[in-house]
């Protein structure tokens, strides 16, 4: 199979900043900026979103609102301005390509913040990967504002400040079925699907970051294997286009499963969240079930993005011994932290710092900000997805056979996940657990 660099030149993501320091550091290190701004007091006000009318729009755009819009948008743009000038960026360059995508971003989340969007599970992820997309057919801004367009940057970011939700305590609800759940799942879909991908004539880089996307928790694996392998970027770019494609039509549809079938709302939520690939998606879903459900498929997806750590630990080794074929005895600590995604580090010290560190107090106070924080990263991330990608390509590249193994491997980790939902959390093999 020719790579997806060769057969998608369409998909290629802007290229990567030129620089002798880490992008995983500057990432961590412009999170860490902005959570100890917010831990020292520093915090843009509220921004409201939500709307159902005209009145409630005009709220939106009221004055009060797009005051603290701006705030919030300098409040990111300082930190991430001077990461990216050690990046190689140009500064002007990059912080008026920030400033465009920003907005945009931010009209994807008023978009997923109309009732009517939320009632059938349309999320701003949703709306800001076709925002990009369609601006990348339509328009030059991809290629205009091309140093901004930085995909893995920013949803970096936004995953290592994902670390101050993730709270051991909030695993603990569900005792040791959710990790359960999620160490099966993890373990049976990744295999399943790389032998598929290979079956299929995938190469391994390729196959490899399908199978964690699939099996761990969707971009986020993705890009952290592709940290572990030191993998192709266009092909990451590919892995989630294909990531976030595939989970619209799964988050709308599978809600509507469990409730046509009857099935309990705890077990519903397991299985939405031990399937669905982006936490987005999985709270919407939830929330389209009832808040049990939701609270169900949050502790599951808690739980396998905890494994994100553990798995780019084990897949950084994997791939050097593979790589290193007769020699892979000889594979030294320092390839492996060489290849090891550092940003994982600040998303588990992060969660740490959260769970141990600070008063309880302290994190529900800032739980909120670090909430709409992370989002706006995401939807940066996600729209610059689409500003990378081109949907006709996700076909076109390997002759189809990538979309296919990631469709097989979908469907299997469907399957295996009902199952193990109804005996983890159905009260077959234990009690069936209560979430308020």
């Amino acid at each position: 199979m020719q790579s997806v660099k060769q057969n998608s030149t369409e998909t290629a993501s802007p290229p990567a900043l030129a620089s002798p320091v880490s992008e995983d550091w500057i990432a961590v290190g412009v999170a860490a900026v902005l959570i100890v701004a917010i831990l020292l007091g520093l915090r843009p006000g509220p921004i409201r979103f939500g709307w159902s009318n005209a009145s409630d729009l005009s709220r939106v755009f009221g004055a009060v609102n797009v005051a603290n819009w701006l705030l919030l948008g300098i409040f990111l743009l300082i930190p991430t301005v001077i990461g990216a000038l050690a990046l190689g960026a140009r500064a002007l360059s990059f912080a008026t390509g920030f400033a465009l995508l920003y907005a945009l971003a931010t009209l994807a989340q008023i978009l997923g913040g109309y009732t009517g969007s939320s009632s059938l599970g349309l999320e701003y992820v949703l709306y800001a990967l076709i925002i990009g997309l369609v601006l990348r057919q339509a328009t030059t801004i991809g290629r205009r504002f091309r140093e901004a367009v930085q995909a893995e940057y920013y949803i970096k970011i936004g995953l290592v400040i994902l670390g101050a939700s993730v709270l051991f305590s909030e695993l603990v609800q569900a005792g040791l079925l959710g990790i359960g759940q999620a160490l099966a799942v993890v373990i049976s879909v990744w295999m399943f699907c790389f032998w598929l991908a290979k079956r299929l004539n995938v190469d391994d880089e390729l196959a490899t970051m399908l199978s964690s996307a699939v099996s761990i928790c969707g971009v986020s694996a993705a890009i952290a294997t592709c940290g572990a392998i030191q993998g192709d970027r266009q092909k990451l770019s590919y892995v989630t286009s294909l990531v976030l494609v595939v989970a619209v039509p799964m988050m709308i549809v599978m809600p509507w499963i469990s409730r046509a079938v009857g099935m309990p709302d705890v077990v519903a939520g397991a299985w939405l969240g031990g399937t669905l690939d982006t936490s987005a998606a999985v709270v919407a879903a939830g929330e389209l079930v009832s808040d049990q459900a939701r609270n169900a498929a949050v502790v599951v997806k808690l739980s396998q993005n905890v494994l994100i750590g553990v798995a780019a630990f084990l897949l950084t080794i994997w791939w050097a011994m593979r790589r290193g074929g007769s020699a892979a005895g000889s594979t030294s600590a320092a390839v492996i932290w060489d290849r090891f995604p550092k940003f994982v580090l600040g998303f588990l010290a992060v969660s740490l710092i959260f769970s141990f560190a600070l008063t309880t107090q302290t994190v529900s106070d800032t739980r909120g900000l670090l909430t709409a924080v992370r989002t706006a990263w995401f939807a940066l991330a996600f729209l610059s997805i689409g500003l990378e990608t081109s949907i006709s390509d996700l076909v076109k590249t390997g002759g189809g056979r990538p979309v296919a193994a990631f469709l097989g491997g979908q469907l299997f980790n469907i399957v295996i996940t009902l199952v193990l939902a109804y005996l983890l959390f159905g009260g077959v093999l234990f009690p069936a657990p209560v979430f308020n």
